[in-house]
């Protein structure tokens, strides 16, 4: 019984979804740049002696 390979299409599809989520989060990271920021400008001030 011959079953094909599919290991070089699984890769191409996980390789697709990494770039789908990595592109969602740099949208993200975009949008929310200023309050992230933000955030972390407070935690480091609460932390400053």
């Amino acid at each position: 019984m011959y079953l094909p390979k599919e290991e070089g299409q699984g890769l191409v599809e996980y390789a697709l979804i990494i770039v789908l989520v990595a592109i969602v989060v740099i949208a993200a990271l975009t949008a929310l740049g200023g309050q992230v920021q933000g955030v972390f400008q407070s935690i480091t001030d609460a932390l400053a002696p």
